[in-house]
């Protein structure tokens, strides 16, 4: 039987609205460590609202108000006294669509850690090969780190995107559909990434793709019309499902 993992995020009766809409309905969840938890449903089931709710994006939404808590180490992040900067920075993110800056691939990811004070050219050096090794990219940009990213290809940008994420030492990585824009032997380049990365990371993706989630991920979240209806591990979630809705959205009757 697999043992329970220290809990790194936990979730409490967690509402959200966008101006009168209400987007989520009472999630409760617990995000273990050191694992991929995917978050699975039609679109605009609030998924992704979700997934932004972990590192505080919403706040940049105008209209957005939010009740009930979120927890990272034990810390309710939506706290006054909350470092929203600080919390990014554990809490990291990337999108769905790659978004590298147009600058040198080296220069987007030692971007990061400059913003937080890093200035030795020998430890920037340091931090780009580490996350590019970690990004499994090294060996494809060794020749090229000084050149635009905007030249690289679309899954070498989003492996990239990781890369940056990854330079400032975060300990979650949010990942909404990082596949969805890229082609099939790229998205199985991410995926092997991702069961290397779950090592040392706790993951989170929002992905649409029900075979990615069955692939990737350890436990998984089943969310519909902004309420939470199943979460549990994904072998059971996806075999043994309790909710007659998680059966038909798994089976394909709707989604």
């Amino acid at each position: 039987m697999q043992e329970d993992k220290p809990v790194t995020i936990s979730v409490k009766d967690l509402d959200l609205w966008y101006g009168a809409t209400r987007a989520l309905n009472k999630i409760n969840l617990d995000i273990e460590s050191r694992s991929i938890t995917a978050l699975i449903g039609p679109s605009g089931c609030g998924k992704s609202t979700f997934l932004r709710t972990l590192n505080r994006m919403n706040d940049l939404i105008d209209g957005v108000r939010i009740e009930g808590s979120v927890r990272y180490d034990g810390r309710d992040i939506y706290a006054p006294e909350t470092d929203v900067i600080d919390l990014r920075k554990q809490v990291g993110m990337v999108f769905q669509k790659p978004n590298p800056f147009p600058m040198s691939v080296y220069d987007n990811i030692a971007y990061g850690p400059r913003v937080h004070g890093i200035q030795d050219r020998s430890v920037l050096d340091e931090i780009v090969e580490r996350s590019l090794v970690q990004a499994a990219l090294l060996e494809e940009v060794k020749d090229r780190l000084h050149k635009s990213a905007l030249g690289l290809s679309g899954g070498q940008q989003q492996r990239l995107c990781i890369a940056r994420v990854l330079a400032v030492e975060p300990d979650v990585v949010l990942m909404d559909e990082p596949t969805s824009a890229l082609d099939p032997i790229s998205t199985a380049k991410i995926e092997t990434l991702l069961e290397d990365l779950k090592k040392r990371y706790t993951i989170i993706i929002v992905t649409h793709n029900m075979q990615q989630a069955g692939r990737v991920s350890d436990k998984a979240a089943f969310f519909l019309t902004g309420d939470l209806v199943e979460y549990s591990t994904t072998k059971d979630l996806f075999f043994n499902p309790k909710d007659e809705r998680t059966e038909n959205y798994i089976s394909g009757r709707f989604g």
